[in-house]
């Protein structure tokens, strides 16, 4: 068997050359005897603080770029690489055997959508016939076995991982989120893409990409990073869609568009609140969606079908039969006739997408009241924004916490209410407890009103100082109702 050390390109080894390997890990405190530690940076922590605990717990390799200073341990192999976060996805694709080269593979990248994309491809592909995989921010699927999600896109060992089990249940395909993230800290090198789908770019996550542009540049490396054997599918009515096809090798560069001239064109037809009638390349059906932003989805999922080679008229047989995926629009009703809307909607442009959406359906005499906060320890300059675009579309608004972290949730308000001007202000409450926030919403909400639960969606949680307490808008929407 060839060492999974020739695999690292460039690597210079110093100590045993060919050293057993029981498991490879890059957090210090998972380190066992036997196991290969890889030293990464990261943002708050650097794994080479770590390397002497390591070796003290039992490890018998350690992956760096900077050798340790002092003595080194001679029965352990060093293994010196110019970057450690790449090699550790070289080592987590080898050491698992590859399992991205025995799947069709296919990312979905962009601000919004990508979790409705990759969760509506893996139902429709399972409706198809075919054993799937699915790696989202909701959930991970191997087949029909269900794994909590920790992360839109996890970390190499454990796409590895997750991918080697999909092979092993006989999967043929793997529908996945690939988050900005994700992209520049290499978790997704070694993996071999069938395609690339990119949905639209917005504002979002500036607190770690610190400028619009190095955004763009990281959706961007995705694509570049494609094999020429494989599809790129971008949205081309979004200003930057053409951006990520620039430098991609993928031999099928396809465009999508509900405006302008695309090899995948789709148009609504008719809306309603339970659903709309589509035209996708010509071909009218009627499915079980609402919104401008969900027609995007729709025939970027239809586009990817028809680049894997499934049959039109079967492909829009089964996408008749979808549901959205939890928290995405999702609609509780109560017995008098309001009618609230959960949506994961965290950004100012899906908010607005979501709010347009409703007020196009909506009747004159009824009332939008939107419940929405930010997260805090994330990207604050969309704060204000995020008020602003609620105000601006709802006839009532009450600001609240999503996620506060270890922020203080005033102080979040604080700055969405900074948004607002005078007239705004006069229509909008602050209230910080979430669970007070949709009462008094359900509370404000006569007969035929519309209630839209912002910024959490599926989520099943409301993580404060650090802790995560049990929290789901769905419930609280319900037992309001109730």
């Amino acid at each position: 068997m060839v060492h999974i050390f020739n695999e690292l390109s460039g690597a210079r080894i110093t100590g045993p050359q060919r050293p057993g390997i029981r498991c490879i890990q890059f957090n210090s405190r998972k380190v066992e005897k036997g196991d290969l530690f890889v030293a990464v940076r990261g943002t708050k922590v650097d794994g080479h603080d770590y390397i002497s605990d390591a070796v003290a717990q039992g490890a018998s390799a350690i992956v760096c770029e900077t050798l340790p200073a002092g003595d080194l341990d001679p029965a352990v192999s060093y293994v010196l690489v110019e970057d450690s976060a790449a090699a550790l996805a070289v080592l987590a694709a080898a050491y698992y055997g590859h399992p991205s080269d025995k799947l069709r593979l296919v990312g979905v990248t962009g601000t919004n959508g990508k979790t409705t994309v990759a969760t509506l491809l893996y139902d429709l592909f399972t409706a198809l016939g075919h054993k799937c995989g699915l790696i989202s921010t909701v959930v991970y699927r191997v087949a029909e076995e269900r794994i909590e999600s920790t992360h839109t896109t996890p970390d190499p060992l454990t796409l590895n991982r997750l991918m080697a089990e999909m092979v092993e249940a006989g999967c043929d395909y793997c529908f996945m989120e690939v988050s900005s993230h994700s992209i520049v800290q290499k978790r997704i090198e070694k993996l071999t893409f069938a395609g690339g789908i990119f949905t639209n770019i917005t504002h979002d996550h500036l607190d770690y990409h610190k400028t619009f542009a190095e955004y763009i540049k990281a959706k961007q490396a995705f694509f570049t990073g494609l094999p020429k054997e494989a599809f790129a599918l971008t949205n081309i009515d979004d200003k930057n869609g053409e951006v990520m096809l620039q430098n991609s090798p993928a031999h099928r560069k396809v465009t999508y568009s509900l405006r302008n001239v695309a090899d995948y064109h789709g148009r609504i037809v008719e809306e309603h609140l339970d659903g709309m009638e589509i035209e996708m390349n010509r071909q009218e059906v009627w499915m079980q969606f609402i919104g401008r932003f969900n027609a995007y989805n729709l025939t970027a999922i239809y586009g990817a079908a028809m680049e894997l080679g499934q049959k039109s008229a079967e492909v829009l047989r089964v996408m008749s039969t979808l549901t959205p995926v939890s928290g995405r629009f999702e609609q509780i009703r109560a017995a008098d006739g309001r009618l609230a809307i959960v949506d994961y909607a965290h950004t100012p442009d899906a908010l607005q997408n979501v709010i347009d959406t409703i007020n196009e359906l909506r009747k004159k005499d009824a009332q939008l009241i939107t419940v929405v906060g930010c997260g805090g320890n994330r990207d604050a300059t969309k704060r204000p924004v995020m008020a602003r675009v609620a105000a601006d579309g709802s006839s009532r608004v009450i600001l609240t916490s999503d996620n506060p972290r270890f922020e203080e949730p005033q102080a979040i308000l604080d700055e969405m209410r900074g948004g607002l001007d005078a007239e705004q202000s006069a229509r909008t409450l602050v209230i910080a407890d979430r669970r007070e926030a949709i009462r008094t919403a359900a509370a404000l909400a006569r007969p035929g009103d519309l209630i839209l639960v912002a910024g959490k969606g599926h989520e099943p949680y409301q993580e404060i100082a650090g802790i995560r307490h049990h929290f789901d808008d769905r419930e609280e929407v319900r037992a309001t109702f109730a």
